[in-house]
């Protein structure tokens, strides 16, 4: 298996809703920079998995699990935002089951 990927995990601790502007100030702080291989999840999986098709839903494999909270993730430097939706740490690697960040700030 190649570790070809940049997955960059990020935190939101210091992120604060604000009322006044409807927005969240502060900034997403970056909390590890691993490589990992990612795979896509296919429409039949994803239908067993989740009882109707996901879009966007990709599994990601480490060597080590992460062991910071961490609220989102970016492969390869890419704008968009995936949060998990599960993982597992079996006796070699790790793998967590993402989905892509719809309609978050």
């Amino acid at each position: 298996m190649r570790y070809n990927h940049e997955i960059k995990f990020f935190s939101e601790g210091k992120r604060k809703y604000n009322p006044v502007t409807s927005q969240y100030d502060g900034s997403s702080e970056l909390i590890a920079d691993v490589m990992g291989n990612v795979t896509d999840v296919g429409a039949d999986r994803t239908v067993q998995l989740f009882g109707n098709i996901v879009q966007g839903v990709k599994v990601v494999r480490l060597v080590e699990p992460i062991e910071n909270v961490w609220a989102y993730l970016t492969i390869d430097d890419k704008p968009t935002k995936y949060r998990m939706r599960t993982t597992t740490i079996p006796l070699k690697n790790v793998s967590i089951l993402v989905g892509e960040d719809v309609g978050k700030g």
